[in-house]
């Protein structure tokens, strides 16, 4: 009788072939040396296998894939485990600085990360490949790396859905997250997922029959910190450093700040943040100027986080920053542009820790402009981190007029009672806290005269529990303290672009273009409506929406005229072709402030570095040729990744005020409407945000009529309107945390008959053309 080892080796043994098949050994080398694609077929032909040998082989290639040794999909060609086929589907994940596409395999059955292929695009005929494409490619091993030449461009990645697998009856249908997707997909194979699960899947088929298969599940969509793991799968957000990555953010972080920083460890500088940051990337400081000549001004210190002293142009630290463009911040976690090793670590500006920085001296006049500024690498102790909220408290501990601040008010303008200081912070009123509040005084005199654009959108706070559980959704609160720091970030970019400009230097600016005839004209048009004028002749400056908005008053229509101001404006973005700011009335325009999390910045830091040759080791840490040619095409890449992460932000926000609200199901809220169409109005909730659409059908039997240059939906029999801007109380009738989507229904209100509301109707195309009880009007007023 065997022993127990003995009978273990055996069956971990790879089992010999019948007589006449391959060997292993020989299937490998045939399948490596082969210069067409080796499916079952080729390999039977190529060793003279018939009949039954044929069926062995089966078994024998099964085998192999079970041993790890070849992989394949079903139908395909087989391939070394570890390699790819000769000829396949590759996914384009990334263009490097030389415009060099690399691609990794569609379909990845190993356990090892995906081989990464150069993809060389032979004469480049019609447009260049992009992130996302899907090419059927030739590939061949050269060197110590793989190369794939394109053969075809396929369909792109349209087929990939983000969604919830759900059961009906013995169906499995995906339910989407993206509120735009309306239709449900029936699934072809769940591969090893659940119902419940988040996956993601691939379309397949043709209209009308259009099925899912999964390909990668991702958890279940409820649990804790979830929301925002939608989101970065559904837009790529790169979440996950490499391990080269992070062995040189360690390797790093133990440089020593070098012997010829300027020394600023005396003064008491602080750094100023929301109470949960862990990334302080500026500080500042602010004393009355001794020099004679500037009697009444201030000396002032905008002292940034010297994070290119440590995240080196061409390092790996240097590429994924720039791959991912910015950090992406979710209620329930930040997704960040540098490793915590420097971003939460060596590079975050902490009480008590001597750090690098990158200062930013300043010198401002009686008036609030700027007489001089200079920049400097130096060594900084923070003297405190604060809270917005606990230095507004210290400052409003004092008298106002002696602060320089105008106390913080309630909706009703009525002075709210001071919050009580924490001990740090009120330590630090007379030496720290005092002399920023009074230069900033100077500095929003200034900007009050500059007039930019003032536009008062409330901004939306999730607070979450320890377990990840959302304890309120509210709109955050504005402190004079966020504007203090606001004014001397704003100062410190304009001493930054103008510093550079000084040299002839690059400059990575941030642009803000005024709006554009067609934006003003639509503007005017809807403005029309509510009887206020608006010229379209007049030179266009900010403070031209902000006589307009004067004159609204505290109508209804406020919010929803402000946020139509908002639509109006261009969106900013990062370019070496200077512009302008329009919004903040500016001729020239940087970020400097923000290196941590913004690579713009980082970008402005080097260029400082080599332009005012600041040590120490400014050839390193200067930026680059190759990157002051490059600075187009950088601009337009880290502005997308910055339009990603705005998008996945809001969708998650949106997301969450749905969970909040998935309580109160059948309740009557508290609405705002914000946009009207022929097929219904969006409304919402005020307070919370989020929106929400009161389909047509929901309102009554009556026609309502469209018209669409009062934005309003007009039933023909009572003549009840619903118009933009308009307040009602509306009951909730669904919100769905998975894609973030509310929907309202009008209280009292029968569904129209001629619409009717099938159980399925979500799972088919939708019809083309109007609802039935719609008729449209174009009529102008």
């Amino acid at each position: 009788m065997a022993s127990e080892g003995v009978v273990s080796y055996l069956e971990e043994m790879p089992r010999r072939p019948p007589p006449g098949l391959p060997t292993r050994q020989q299937i490998l080398d045939f399948i490596a040396s082969s210069a067409t694609s080796a499916g079952k077929r080729e390999i039977a032909r190529a060793f003279g296998l018939h009949g039954n040998e044929k069926i062995q082989l089966k078994a024998l290639l099964k085998d192999m894939a079970d041993e790890g040794l070849i992989d394949s999909a079903p139908g395909r060609a087989f391939h070394k485990m570890g390699g790819v086929p000769k000829v396949t589907v590759l996914r384009i994940v990334d263009i490097d600085d030389s415009g060099q596409a690399v691609g990794v395999p569609d379909i990845w059955h190993a356990e090892t990360p995906p081989i990464r292929l150069r993809v060389i695009e032979h004469g480049k005929r019609g447009a260049a490949l992009a992130v996302g494409d899907r090419v059927l490619a030739r590939t061949e091993e050269a060197g110590k790396g793989w190369i794939a030449h394109p053969m075809k461009k396929l369909a792109r990645g349209e087929e990939q859905v983000l969604g919830v697998l759900h059961e009906e009856g013995d169906t499995l249908w995906l339910k989407p997250v993206d509120k735009r997707e309306r239709r449900e997909l029936m699934v072809s194979d769940a591969g090893d997922a659940q119902v419940g699960d988040l996956v993601l899947a691939e379309k397949a088929g043709r209209p009308p029959r259009i099925t899912a298969r999964v390909t990668e599940r991702l958890g279940e969509p409820f649990a804790p910190r979830s929301f925002s793991l939608i989101a970065i799968h559904k837009h790529g957000i790169p979440d996950i450093f490499s391990e080269e990555t992070i062995a040189e953010a360690v390797k790093v972080a133990k440089l020593p700040l070098g012997e010829e920083r300027e020394d600023l460890r005396h003064l008491p500088i602080v750094a100023i943040d929301p109470a949960d940051a862990r990334d302080h990337d500026d500080a500042v400081w602010a004393a009355p100027d001794d020099d004679p000549a500037n009697a009444g001004g201030f000396k002032a210190i905008v002292a940034i986080a010297d994070v290119s002293f440590y995240v080196r142009p061409g390092s790996e630290l240097d590429r994924s920053a720039r791959k991912r463009g910015n950090s992406v911040y979710f209620p329930d976690r930040v997704v960040p542009m540098l490793p915590e090793q420097l971003s939460a670590d060596i590079c975050s500006l902490k009480e008590g820790a001597d750090r690098a920085a990158l200062v930013c001296h300043l010198v401002v006049s009686p008036d609030g402009t700027l007489k001089s500024w200079r920049f400097a690498r130096s060594v900084i102790r923070v003297a405190a981190n604060l809270a917005y909220e606990d230095a507004q408290a210290a400052i409003d501990s004092v008298a106002p007029a002696e602060a320089g601040a105008a106390g913080e008010k309630n909706t009703a303008g009525e002075k709210l009672p001071a919050a009580p200081a924490s001990a740090g912070a009120t330590e630090l009123i007379e030496t720290a806290l005092k002399p920023l509040w009074a230069c900033w005084a100077l500095l929003a005199k200034a900007r009050d005269k500059r007039a930019p654009l003032e536009l008062d959108l409330p901004e939306r706070r999730v607070v979450l529990d320890e377990k990840g559980r959302i304890v309120s959704v509210a709109a955050r609160e504005r402190l004079d303290a966020h504007r203090l720091i606001e004014d001397y970030m704003i100062a410190a970019n304009v001493a930054a672009a103008k510093a550079l400009e000084a040299k002839k230097a690059p400059v990575m600016y941030r642009i803000h273009e005024p709006p554009s005839r067609e934006k003003l004209t639509a503007l005017k048009d809807y403005l029309d409506t509510f009887g206020i004028s608006f010229a379209l002749g007049q030179v266009i400056k900010p403070e031209t929406f902000n006589h307009l908005l004067d004159r609204v008053g505290e109508r209804d229509e406020r919010p929803q005229i402000m946020e139509q101001v908002l639509r109006t404006q261009t969106q900013a973005y990062y370019g070496p072709a200077n512009a302008g700011h329009f919004g903040l009335a500016l001729g020239s325009y940087a970020h400097f402030t923000s290196p941590i999390r913004r690579y713009a910045d980082l970008l402005v830091h080097r260029s400082l570095v080599g332009a005012w040759n600041l040590a120490p080791a400014v050839g390193q840490t200067r930026l680059p040729a190759e990157d002051e040619t490059a600075f187009g095409r950088i601009g337009e890449a880290i502005s997308a990744a910055e339009r990603r992460a705005m998008e996945a932000e809001r969708e998650t926000l949106d997301r969450y005020v749905a969970a909040y609200l998935s309580t109160k199901i059948g309740e009557l809220v508290d609405t705002r409407i914000t946009g009207v169409q022929p097929f219904g109005f969006f409304a919402t909730v005020e307070g919370l945000g989020g929106d929400g659409l009161v389909p047509v059908s929901t309102l009554g039997r009556e026609y309502f009529r469209y018209d669409e240059a009062s934005q309003a939906l007009e039933g023909e029999e009572t003549g009840m309107r619903y118009t933009s801007g308009m307040k009602l109380k509306l009951r909730l009738a669904e919100a769905n945390p998975i894609s973030g989507a509310l929907r309202f229904e009008v209280e009292g209100a029968e569904p129209s008959l001629r619409s009717p509301q099938g159980k399925r109707s979500d799972r088919i195309a939708p019809r083309r053309g109007r609802p039935t009880n719609i008729r449209h009007s174009n009529r102008r007023k």
